[in-house]
């Protein structure tokens, strides 16, 4: 067991390593906008991305889910056909979609709250969501055939590319807000090209009834399941807009990405993650191997989050070489969010690990229930919480959305496929964040270094101290 565990480390380390070295890169916007941009126009980029995360469900319809399910066990279906259905199945509805958001961006441009100004950003928009949709059944593909070293180095490229065409537009020429988006579009052609000699290889023109309506059938409950994930993901900035202004939206998006450090780990861990389990189902200790990765993952996540709620004041203020800080101070306001977005993140987490169960057992139609109700939650609260307590609430409302989501795929997966998990590790994990998070609260308003790296030293030796992570474990892991 223990073997495994560590090859899925290793596989999330490869797949880490791109996305923390991508997503680290993609983090330099945060200084270049923070420092560069108006919280008003910085507002504008971060409602646009939050539609297009939202409609990015409507153009993949699932199907990468799909291609997951069937082309690991190929039960319906050849290889080349497993891969071509969904592929262009995506490729098909992104090109209608892609095509009428382009052609009506003016018609557009209310809907996503833009001014006329910015039109040319509905159309940017429209090619960015077309070629990102087509390379996720390729990018699949190298995740299945356990290929993470060609897909680190695609997802690189993409990012590299999009930082240095920031640099040069925005920093070097000076240029406005639509350069960020032509910057997405060119990183997203490329990304394309590198993956087509995947698409020219695979591809298959047929048509296996069987298989659409299997794909279909699999694929379809993660629209409305992916629709309320993505708006419990960014619906508050739209709402945000609605009842404050696009400079609160701006502040709160540039801290909300402090959120990242987290959001890496709990992505490479999801990168890594859905082959494992697929490819471990029928294994006899499958259940005990799952509730291990789950307190491991989690003794991991309450690290992260323990230095970084102690220390992300300081992080934020250290110094450019030039001018400005790491974050511009017009948007230290908001830093107090980023503690409950980085819990957020860790139910997330858990959410992820507790999706086994549905997918092995083929229970995706409960999904859309799920993630519907979180989605709910998080638009009441959202429209609750945001008048009174603004950037704060909206932040508290992310938080209770992903609660709402762990305990409903609690729910549902232990129905379907009871794992045993080690709730006495998970609540101690949780118990120390929480414990941290208050001892933030009180030590914030002093600002003394020394007081909060006696903290830290105290909650992560307590991690060790009362054997939530046995030594002698990490000992035999790191051989």
């Amino acid at each position: 067991m223990l073997d495994k565990i560590k090859s899925l480390s290793k596989d999330t380390l490869i797949y880490g390593t791109s996305t923390i070295l991508g997503r680290f890169l993609n983090f330099l916007f945060v200084p270049i906008y923070t420092n560069l941009f108006m919280p008003g126009e910085f507002g504008v980029v971060a409602n646009v991305y939050a539609y297009i995360a939202i409609l990015n469900v409507f153009f993949t319809i699932g199907l990468e889910s799909g291609y997951f399910k069937f082309a690991s066990t190929l039960e319906v279906g050849s290889e080349k056909e497993n891969f071509s259905h969904p592929f262009l199945g995506i490729f098909i509805n992104s090109f209608v979609l892609s095509a009428i958001l382009f052609i009506f961006s003016k018609d557009f441009s209310a809907v996503f709250q833009v001014s006329l100004k910015y039109e040319s950003v509905i159309k940017y928009t429209a090619l960015i969501l077309f070629f990102d949709a087509v390379a996720i059944v390729p990018f699949a593909y190298l995740r299945l055939k356990h290929k993470p070293m060609k897909f680190a180095v695609i997802r690189l490229t993409n990012i590299i590319l999009t930082v240095a065409f920031n640099v040069f537009f925005i920093v070097v020429l000076r240029k406005g807000i639509e350069y960020v988006f032509i910057t997405n579009v060119i990183a997203s052609v490329v990304t394309f090209a590198l993956l087509s000699p995947i698409v020219i290889k695979n591809i298959k023109i047929s048509f296996n009834k069987k298989l659409l309506g299997e794909l279909l059938r699999f694929s379809l409950p993660y629209i409305p399941a992916g629709i309320s994930s993505n708006i419990i993901q960014v619906i508050n900035r739209p709402i945000m807009t609605a009842l404050t202004n696009d400079e609160t939206v701006g502040v709160f998006q540039a801290n909300y990405r402090l959120g990242i450090f987290m959001m890496l780990f709990v992505s490479m861990f999801e990168f890594a993650w859905r082959p494992f389990f697929l490819q471990n189902a029928e294994e006899p200790d499958a259940k005990k191997l799952y509730s291990k990765v789950m307190t491991a993952f989690l003794s991991v996540s309450a690290i992260i989050f323990i230095f970084l709620t102690f220390f992300i004041d300081d992080i934020v203020a250290i110094p450019l070489p030039h001018k400005g800080h790491l974050v511009g101070k017009a948007y230290w306001g908001g830093l107090a969010i980023v503690p409950l977005i980085l819990l957020a993140y860790v139910f997330y987490g858990m959410y992820i690990n507790m999706m086994a169960g549905i997918y092995i057992e083929k229970k995706t139609k409960y999904l859309p229930y799920i993630t519907g109700a979180a989605a709910f939650i998080n638009v009441v609260t959202n429209f609750a919480l945001i008048p009174p307590f603004g950037m704060t609430g909206a932040a508290v409302a992310t938080l209770l959305s992903y609660i709402a989501m762990f305990i409903g795929i609690y729910m549902a997966s232990q129905k379907f496929y009871r794992i045993e998990y080690e709730f006495k590790k998970i609540f101690a994990l949780l118990g120390l964040m929480l414990v941290s998070y208050a001892l933030y609260l009180i030590v914030r308003p002093f600002d003394l270094l020394y007081l909060k790296i006696v903290f830290f030293l105290a909650m992560t030796s307590a991690i060790f101290v009362f054997k939530i992570i046995n030594p002698k474990t990490i000992r035999q892991f790191s051989k």
